[in-house]
């Protein structure tokens, strides 16, 4: 692979394993980022940033879930397999 195709898949943000957790921590930068001019800007930061929270939580929750249920599915195809 040449340096050139290295350099612009960077650039162009290709061959990174992005996920859900690394959209939230962008989300999570861009907001604590941002300086509030008013209280109800702070309060909808605030806010915001609890959403990100509970959307991480979620998220976490579906990532075991959805392991457990592969590991479920690998068994039952191994079972399946041995009859």
């Amino acid at each position: 692979m040449s340096l050139d195709k290295n350099w612009s898949d960077f650039i162009l943000g290709e061959g990174v394993d992005r996920n859900i957790f690394t959209y939230l921590h962008g989300l999570q930068e861009i907001i604590t980022a941002i300086k509030p001019r008013s209280i109800t800007e702070e309060h909808r930061l605030t806010l915001a940033k609890q959403h990100i929270k509970e959307v991480r939580r979620s998220a976490r929750k579906m990532q075991n879930e959805m392991k457990l249920l592969e590991e479920k599915l690998n068994i039952l195809e191994e079972s399946k397999g041995g009859e």
